[in-house]
């Protein structure tokens, strides 16, 4: 779909039917909006897994995409006004604004702690991780509809190959200069948009995580700056990719997001050696599985909310 067609997209019901369910709960979008900001300071786990399993998936996707296309055509026109306005007047900034609002807020003041927890606890936090992505691997599944044969299997193990390979490269140790950060920072967010890729994850592998995360906590604006401007280049990017790819090839789309998040869980199998080798489960195994049966059911428990709102927006929608 072209610039010049600012219809938004529904998103797609398991069940086939298109249900336009718009989250217009500002406290429950700002709430969305904290837990990915709180996911994307942790390598492994990714902020689009989050968006996917809250059900803001699809209907971000598109208020970005008319986002962005509307600053296309305000620079690039023609009628720049006029197309400028139609894109904005779809965004669901109901949805945006508290999202934003709640991602900024928890990856300033959270970002600092929660590293350090995952410093001094990896093997508990990287469980309860691998449980919460494991509980989410249903919902790409479910949205996929109907059963799968073998080119949905095989497009399962494509993407599952895919997220196994991104999550096994070694760590690099680059300097944080600004030509290196710049394609640092495209790549870290095309993890957020990707369920199942992890922007920390990425960083990590390119030895910017440290760096990064000592630019938030220490407020260097001039990296953050720098960081945010190319990271905006790379959304332009990928966002346009996936709302083409939602809407052209919805069901392909979703197999293979469901076989990426597999993929990548090799990040977080609770253990590893200090060079990221995976091991054989220790004797602390027994407490480790209970976290990750805990991150599970707290997943489900999401999925459940949101299956609620779409069983409710089915039976009013005439």
């Amino acid at each position: 779909m072209s610039d010049a067609s600012p219809t938004p997209v529904a998103p797609a019901d398991p069940h086939g039917t298109e249900i336009r369910l718009r989250h217009r709960n500002p406290l429950g979008n700002l709430l969305r909006g904290a837990l990915i900001g709180v996911v994307e300071t942790i390598p492994g786990v990714s902020g689009g897994t989050v968006a996917l399993v809250t059900g803001i998936y699809e209907e971000l996707i598109d208020s970005a995409h008319h986002l962005t296309a509307a600053a296309r055509r305000l620079v690039t026109g023609p009628q720049r006004r006029q197309g400028t306005l139609e894109h904005l007047r779809v965004v669901s900034w109901i949805l945006l604004i508290p999202l934003m609002i709640g991602m900024t807020a928890t990856v300033f003041t959270v970002a600092g702690p929660v590293s350090r927890l995952v410093e001094s606890s990896p093997e508990t936090m990287r469980a309860l991780f691998f449980g919460l992505v494991l509980g989410s691997v249903m919902v790409p599944v479910k949205l996929s509809g109907g059963a799968w044969r073998l080119p949905e299997a095989l497009r399962f193990a494509l993407g599952a190959l895919a997220g196994f390979a991104v999550t096994s490269l070694p760590t690099a140790s680059l300097e944080p200069s600004p030509w290196i950060v710049a394609p640092a920072a495209a790549i870290a967010v095309s993890a957020l948009i990707l369920p199942g890729l992890s922007g920390s994850f990425i960083l990590l592998s390119l030895g910017l995580y440290q760096p990064t995360l000592q630019a938030v906590d220490e407020r260097d604006l001039a990296y953050i700056l720098w960081f945010v401007l190319w990271a905006c280049v790379g959304l332009v990017i990928v966002v346009k990719l996936m709302r083409y790819l939602l809407v052209r090839y919805h069901r392909t789309t979703m197999v293979v997001l469901a076989g990426l998040m597999v993929g990548a869980m090799r990040s977080l199998w609770p253990w590893q050696s200090p060079e990221g080798m995976l091991q054989a489960p220790a004797a602390n195994w027994p407490p480790l599985l209970g976290i990750a049966v805990v991150g599970v059911l707290a997943v489900q428990l999401l999925v459940w909310v949101e299956a609620r709102k779409i069983a409710r927006a089915r039976t009013t929608t005439p």
